[in-house]
């Protein structure tokens, strides 16, 4: 009898979500003005079949075959989509249409993970988004909090590079190196360290199991963000597929890990260190209502999602880049021994003599940007968007990646030229970091470490292909777009560089 129930509402729901769509789609063609979509949706479904990896250049390809449309839309289940692939559309939407589109959609993930819909990232623009926003431009990401953590970067940096000259039989040989670890575990040391004060990689780091427990639950997580599970789209199909039970599941696991850190330090609040937890407590004893557990496992959240994968990405491509374009790696050298010279290790107060070595950076932001779609934003009103209706509800994606690679912006878009940002103002078509008031509050703290730790990579080692063959470029789908194999190297310590870490020891 229950099983007879049962398929009686799902039926039932399939009827309706049917009915429902059909009207609201027939209204929006009558009434509305829409940008071009591909003739291929399908009923119900729509274009849900479009959603595979990579995903950027799935759209890229969508918007070629719409004779190049710089904008246009998808019909996700019950979802409307504009995808944009335009940098003066992407300007306009964040500042004729800024505060309309500074919400964020709801999805399985963000209301279970995210505490629901209450972290920095995904909760909707509001008083309590506000207070969010100032609680990580002041306690987190601030000059004065981030020169207050310059200590764990550069030991961080330290780290890797004792570790890089250990893998080498001796001073005079090459060693072979897997950097896609290496940098992984340089980028989450050094985010956990800021948070909670632990190390969970290298010397004196936390038992090796907890630490692959931790970054397998994190790499679950992100796989759970994004456009969306398909059951986001179309609700109907939360009864056949197992996606929120995962995601609950995940989502108890992640707070379960993230409490623990916040009542160790609760427990110790006798030793305070200078780590985010310890900062947000001491706030939580006058401030209770603002400081919640919540809004702090939340806070942590955001910064551990956003702020591990996406260094660790862009120093891979960066090196790899580097790899295949020795001549740059050169210059890069050559630039950095004349500025810092061979007695000391490259520190953040150098970074703004070393315009060339930033330069790398931005060039490498923009042909593999950590984020190849933007994180997605909702129009919390009907508005328009070039000649276009956009109703209430929509949401819009933005192709980071294609914009990146935009010949009607960038002269030889496809090829690595650091040389191209030398001309004033260049860098400001770079959209890695997002724009509007939703932009990524972290692109300081991402843009010092990895200017810092690609800075003292060059600096303290030389560095070869394992072979003739360039580095294979391609890259993989995901949140972050990884590398599709990771990258291998051959590395060789400099000969001032032992003598630099016993110094620093």
């Amino acid at each position: 009898m229950e099983e007879e129930s049962q398929m009686i509402l799902i039926l039932t729901s399939i009827i309706l979500t049917i009915s429902s769509l059909t009207l609201f789609i027939k209204n929006l063609k009558q009434n509305q003005n829409l940008p071009p979509s591909p003739p291929s949706s399908l009923p119900i479904i729509g274009h849900l079949r479009l959603l595979k990896p990579p995903l950027h250049r799935v759209l890229l390809s969508v918007s070629k075959s719409l004779n190049d449309s710089p904008i246009f839309s998808l019909r996700l289940g019950n979802k409307l989509v504009f995808v944009v692939s335009s940098l003066p559309i992407v300007e306009e939407c964040f500042t004729k249409n800024d505060v309309v589109l500074a919400n964020r959609p709801k999805s399985m993930a963000s209301k279970h993970i995210s505490y629901n819909y209450s972290s920095m990232v995904s909760a909707p623009y509001s008083e309590q988004w506000r207070n969010l926003r100032r609680i990580g431009a002041v306690e987190i990401f601030s000059n004065h909090r981030l020169n207050s953590f310059t200590s764990i970067r550069r030991d961080e940096i330290r780290r890797l590079i004792a570790r890089l000259s250990r893998s080498q039989n001796s001073s005079l040989e090459f060693g072979k190196v897997e950097m896609n670890s290496m940098l992984s575990n340089l980028s989450f040391n050094n985010i956990i360290r800021m948070v909670a004060g632990k190390c969970y990689y290298g010397d004196g780091a936390e038992d090796d199991l907890e630490a692959k427990r931790v970054r397998q639950l994190i790499g679950e997580a992100m796989t759970c963000f994004g456009a969306g599970h398909a059951a986001d789209h179309l609700p109907v199909l939360r009864w056949f597929t197992d996606f929120e039970r995962r995601v609950k599941k995940i989502a108890g696991r992640l707070d379960e890990f993230f409490q623990g850190l916040v009542d160790e330090k609760r427990a110790a609040k006798e030793k305070k260190e200078n780590t985010m937890i310890d900062h947000l407590l001491s706030l939580q004893e006058s401030q209770p209502e603002y400081y919640t557990d919540h809004t702090i496992k939340g806070t942590m959240l955001s910064l551990i999602l956003a702020g591990t994968d996406t260094s660790a990405v862009t120093l891979e491509w960066a090196l790899s880049n580097l790899l295949n374009h020795p001549e740059v790696l050169k210059k890069a050298r050559d630039e950095i021994d004349n500025n810092i010279g061979l007695d000391r290790l490259v520190e953040e107060s150098d970074i703004s003599n070393l315009p060339y070595l930033q330069n790398i950076v931005f060039e490498t932001l923009r042909l593999y940007p950590a984020g190849p779609m933007s994180v997605p934003h909702v129009a919390s009103e009907d508005c328009k968007v070039r000649e276009y209706d956009m109703p209430r509800g929509t949401m819009l994606l933005v192709n980071v990646w294609a914009i990146h690679r935009d010949p009607n912006l960038w002269d030889d878009p496809a090829s690595f030229k650091p040389e191209r940002f030398e001309r004033e103002g260049v860098s400001r078509k770079l959209i890695t970091f997002g724009l509007g008031r939703r932009a990524c509050p972290g692109a300081g703290l991402a843009q010092r470490l990895v200017n810092l730790t690609l800075g003292c990579l060059i600096q303290c080692f030389e560095w070869e292909r394992i072979g003739e063959e360039e580095v294979d470029m391609t890259e993989c789908g995901g949140l972050t777009m990884p590398r599709a194999k990771p990258l291998v190297a051959m590395c060789r310590a400099r000969d001032f560089v032992g003598k630099i870490l016993h110094e620093s020891a």
